[in-house]
């Protein structure tokens, strides 16, 4: 089993979405646990059931020639390439606002906690894994990061009377889609139950197109027809595919609506250039070389090329 990819922890509690979150969390919105399917069924859904016609036409956006950007770190309306380079796609962190005139997509991390909301999450704490001891489970590789359990229906609406207003927001700041992370949880974490996980997935699904959004499945390359064909993502969303030799399997299913994002150490380590990676007859049309953090363009450590 490869190791698990070195994630970039997000930073995008902003201020509105904290108030936000505080508020869900004091008690359950009345109509989000409409949105959860029923427990054990996870229905298959054809490209046109699963997005509003508005919203299938955005996706046509996702072009072969666009120029995408992934900006967790910090955000930044241009490429600092000659007089600066417009951005078509870009990823930012929920908190932040999306860029006027491009796809933007909106960051939420599904399936586990961010750093800063450890505490408020600890307030709920039947919807934490726990282990044997009845400790609370955290990531090894992030361990300031408790993991969700959405084992039972009960579970998985009260997780999504949380997340969901966090999608809401998304489409209430002007985003065009929502990249769910951390789909894999169930994978890497073998107490939690993988078919509660799925049905997760397919509320936040539900919720994203509900608000006019499409969404994005994030890494979990061996997920990908399920997460399409069953769960109604309507895109990719895939860090290091090049470095581990996976592309095939988010184009196979998806096509150029991949969004790929490599990064310079996990290439090295695999041997590999951006070139070569650049060269790789599988690559999605849309990858780009960003540096690990992220960072905007006149921090030291930046870096960003394209294919």
């Amino acid at each position: 089993m490869r190791p698990r990819v070195r994630r970039h922890p997000p930073r995008w509690m902003a201020t509105a979405v904290i108030v936000g979150v505080a508020a869900t969390m004091g008690g359950c919105a009345a109509d989000a646990s409409s949105s959860t399917p029923a427990e054990g069924t996870v229905h298959s859904r054809s490209e046109s059931q699963s997005q509003p016609e508005s919203q299938s036409r955005r996706l046509s956006d996702l072009s072969a020639s666009s120029v995408f950007d992934y900006q967790l770190g910090g955000t930044y309306d241009s490429l600092p390439t000659g007089s600066g380079t417009s951005i078509d796609i870009v990823v930012r962190d929920a908190g932040a606002a999306p860029l006027t005139g491009a796809y933007s997509v909106c960051y939420v991390n599904g399936f586990q906690t961010q750093p800063d909301e450890a505490d408020r999450w600890r307030d709920h704490e039947d919807l934490l894994l726990h282990d044997a001891a009845g400790n609370l489970v955290v990531d090894p590789e992030w361990p300031d990061e408790h993991i969700l359990d959405p084992s039972t229906a009960a579970q998985r609406s009260r997780i999504l009377d949380i997340i969901g207003p966090m999608i809401d927001g998304c489409a209430d700041r002007g985003f065009d889609a929502v990249e769910i992370d951390n789909l894999d949880t169930a994978d890497r974490f073998p107490d939690i139950d993988r078919a509660g996980a799925m049905e997760l997935a397919a509320a936040y699904v539900d919720r994203a197109h509900g608000r006019g959004l499409a969404i994005a499945q994030k890494n979990a390359a061996e997920l990908t027809r399920t997460a399409h064909d069953d769960l109604g993502f309507d895109f990719a969303v895939a860090e290091e595919c090049a470095a581990f030799a996976e592309c095939d399997r988010y184009t196979d299913v998806y096509g150029d609506r991949v969004l790929a994002v490599e990064y310079p150490d996990t290439l090295a380590e695999a041997g590999l250039s951006f070139t070569d990676a650049c060269t790789d007859p599988d690559r999605p049309p849309l990858m780009i070389l960003r540096d690990r953090d992220l960072v905007v363009p006149d921090a030291t450590d930046y870096l960003f090329e394209r294919c």
